[in-house]
């Protein structure tokens, strides 16, 4: 999929408190694809589907943006392969032992044990979500 939009930017931080004077603002050319994309050859979209990541901020019906090229660290959103399986969720390094924490408390930390084929696939860079429904060309729902 190639894909590429322009967009402007309003140089200025937003503040989400008290409105500000928008006569500071000044317009740039921002290419979208290329802030969300610096690595077109190792960067995926995946659509999310569940909500084991709803605290991180990633939905049902999300968005989501792994770069392969990116070394996991402590911490991270990844994409893992578990027997097989894949999901999201955020990378746990402690002493010597891997586990995938999910962000939502009706799911169970997963301990990762060498008796499992694990591996990371990629690091999830971005997510996309709109704030008001409506249906995506990306979405598995109808």
């Amino acid at each position: 999929m190639t894909w590429s939009l322009d967009a402007r930017l309003l140089v200025r931080r937003i503040d989400a408190g008290f409105p500000s004077p928008a006569e500071e603002w000044r317009e740039l050319e921002l290419n979208v694809h290329e802030l969300l994309v610096p690595r077109p050859a190792s960067t995926f979209f995946f659509c999310v589907s569940g909500s084991s990541m709803k605290g991180a901020g990633i939905h049902d019906g999300d968005l989501l943006i792994v770069d392969r090229m990116l070394t996991a660290q402590h911490n991270s959103i990844i994409i893992a392969l578990l027997d097989g399986k894949a999901t999201v969720k955020r990378l746990q390094l402690r002493a010597g032992a891997i586990a995938l924490k999910a962000e939502h408390p009706d799911y169970p930390l997963i301990k990762v044990t060498p008796r499992m084929a694990f591996q990371i696939w990629g690091v999830a860079t971005y997510v996309v979500h709109p704030l008001t429904y409506a249906p995506q060309p990306w979405s598995l729902h109808p």
